[in-house]
């Protein structure tokens, strides 16, 4: 019997679109939002071994271009892309992050600790790099606890601690919404609540 297929390591702009289709990682995977809103244009590299934390890590490019849709509205003649689209592109490769290790469920960003701006991204930056290091991966709740940082043109600009997105269960596509809260999890290490990348 042959080896199975090693997963791919990066991803193109195209396959971001099927991931926000539901056709890379299949229907019931976590999925991308579509343009506008997709804040990554390549994935560069994923992981699921090594990285900070020894959980893996993911990181992804969008290239900057005075033209973009944000610039024109925010502000007028003072164009700075808002702060928490760049916040959502962190979450949005978190997210994918879950449906590259497999998790089923409809990818919900669950909160955040710490978020410090240290600079701006204005028209005249041309690439951001964002890069999000997993410290937890609690497999029962399927979610990731993860810290994650943005530069742009090798500048640190955001950085942010406890980005927590799910693969919320039982949960499909055009489904009506559940009214069941979110899987609570224990601040814990303990084996069976935390996978163990080992």
């Amino acid at each position: 019997m042959s080896a199975p297929a090693p997963k791919p390591t990066a991803f193109s702009h195209e396959e971001l679109l099927q991931c926000a289709e539901g056709k890379l990682f299949g229907p019931t995977a976590p999925r991308l939002p579509l343009p506008p809103m997709l804040m990554l244009d390549t994935i560069t590299s994923a992981t699921p071994e090594g990285g900070t934390h020894g959980k893996g890590e993911i990181i992804a490019e969008k290239i900057i271009r005075p033209d973009l849709w944000f610039f024109k509205c925010h502000f007028k003649n003072d164009p700075v892309m808002p702060g928490c689209l760049g916040l959502d592109g962190l979450w949005q490769l978190t997210g994918f992050f879950l449906g590259f290790l497999g998790y089923k469920g409809q990818g919900r960003a669950l909160g955040v600790g710490d978020v410090r701006f240290t600079d701006q991204i204005t028209p005249d930056i041309k690439k951001l790099v964002y890069h999000v290091h997993p410290k937890r991966i609690v497999s029962r709740a399927q979610m990731i606890i993860a810290s994650g940082e943005i530069k742009a043109d090798d500048k640190l600009v955001y950085r942010a601690e406890d980005l927590k997105v799910i693969a919320a269960p039982n949960a499909t596509p055009n489904a009506a919404p559940s009214t069941q809260p979110p899987p609570q999890t224990r601040d814990t290490s303990s084996t069976d609540e935390e996978q163990n990348n080992d």
